[in-house]
């Protein structure tokens, strides 16, 4: 689109002109320049409207900027009440946390304290169990030293007899080393009751065959102390037999003290034929519970045959008894008619003592009837009238 002026300007031209051929030439040539000069606006106008374009994107662009720095700053502050209350909730639970944490360490402490303390404790137990296991073994060492000597290991197994039946027996019931009339001397004799011979117990016992089957380290050995250990014992039991059996002197039967729990097992569980040697001649095998079961058993029968010794004093001393007892019964018998008479005598003046109150009651219920009354009874009596003051009840029963 052609400007208006230049458009004025170039039919003056060409009228002035008047069409000659230098006159186009210098049409052309005006022509172009102008073609220029417009070329040149235009540019310019479009670079004016690229630049307001630029410049509105740009205001949008700040705009959108603006908009966008504001979200950012209410996102910023969202995240930041957000991050808050996060980091208040976080410290929160590390509190509780911390403090669960340090109450179960506290409490883990303590049950180890006390863990250490109990085993403190049950060490101490152990070392004085190890010390007495110690002690125990030195006396086991002693034991063995003493078992080994035949007059010692003799003497060790009359001491255990001795205590069981002085523990068990009074004084007179037993005798240790008693003189039978052949001469020989057992271990003790035991006193029966009602005039029975006594009981011989002898605490005599062949260790040396039991130690060498015991300690025996091949199976030949063991058989060899097992042989030599049956004839010990068979030979022990018929000496028992023959010297302290004796008819009206002691008893038919005599006991034969074994030292241990553990050998009289063994006896009755590895030698049946001993066992059964020794009830032929009647020779039983006691441990220490079977002799102190024994003793006791004896003691009690000497004690029934003491009652019945003395059952004539008790029996007098029942019946002066009965006689305290009739006296007894008489005396209460008079002394419970005393309180019934006394019991009578004080319901009686219980009695007499409420008719007293009742009476005493009334009286001080009675009352004049009125002042005016007691004047005319005064004049009545000044002048002559002896007539009595009426009285009126106000209750009477």
């Amino acid at each position: 689109m052609i400007d208006p002026a230049l458009d004025t300007l170039l039919t003056s031209t060409l009228d002035r002109l008047g069409g000659t051929g230098p006159a186009l030439a210098l049409l052309l040539a005006v022509l172009i320049l102008v073609f220029g000069l417009l070329s040149a606006r235009r540019s310019q106008a479009r670079q004016r409207e690229a630049a307001s374009l630029a410049e509105l994107r740009f205001a949008e662009l700040l705009k959108a900027q603006t908009e966008m720095q504001g979200r950012v700053a209410a996102m910023a502050e969202v995240f930041g009440a957000k991050q808050s209350e996060t980091n208040q909730a976080i410290n929160t639970r590390l509190d509780g946390l911390t403090q669960r944490l340090g109450q179960s360490i506290s409490e883990q402490t303590r049950a180890t304290h006390e863990n250490l303390r109990r085993l403190q404790e049950r060490l101490a137990v152990i070392d004085n169990a190890q010390t007495n296991i110690q002690s125990l073994a030195k006396d086991v060492v002693g034991l063995q030293a003493i078992l080994s000597n035949k007059q010692t290991r003799g003497a060790f197994g009359q001491s255990r007899m001795e205590t069981i039946i002085a523990d068990a027996l009074p004084s007179g019931a037993y005798q240790f080393q008693a003189q039978l009339a052949s001469g020989v001397r057992p271990d003790c004799t035991i006193r029966m009751p009602n005039g029975q011979p006594p009981l011989v117990v002898d605490a005599k016992f062949p260790l040396e065959a039991w130690n060498a089957m015991s300690g025996a380290r091949s199976p030949e050995a063991a058989k060899i102390a097992a042989q030599q250990f049956r004839r010990d014992m068979e030979v022990h039991i018929r000496d028992i037999s023959e010297k302290y059996l004796i008819a009206g002197e002691t008893q038919d039967t005599a006991f034969l003290f074994v030292p241990s729990e553990s050998i009289f097992a063994g006896i009755h569980e590895n030698f049946e034929a001993v066992v059964q040697r020794a009830h032929r001649a009647r020779v039983v095998i006691v441990s220490p519970s079977l002799l102190m079961l024994s003793v006791q058993v004896l003691q009690a029968l000497l004690k029934d045959q003491r009652m019945r010794e003395q059952a004539h004093v008790i029996q007098g001393e029942v019946a002066r008894l009965m006689d305290d007892l009739t006296r007894l019964d008489d005396r209460v018998r008079k002394l419970h008619g005393h309180f019934t008479a006394a019991q009578k005598d004080v319901d009686l003046i219980l009695t007499s003592t409420e008719k007293l109150t009742r009476r005493g009651a009334r009286i001080g219920e009675l009352e004049f009837e009125t002042v005016a009354a007691l004047s005319e009874s005064a004049d009545a009596v000044a002048e002559g009238r002896t007539a009595p003051p009426r009285l009126r009840v106000v209750d009477e029963d």
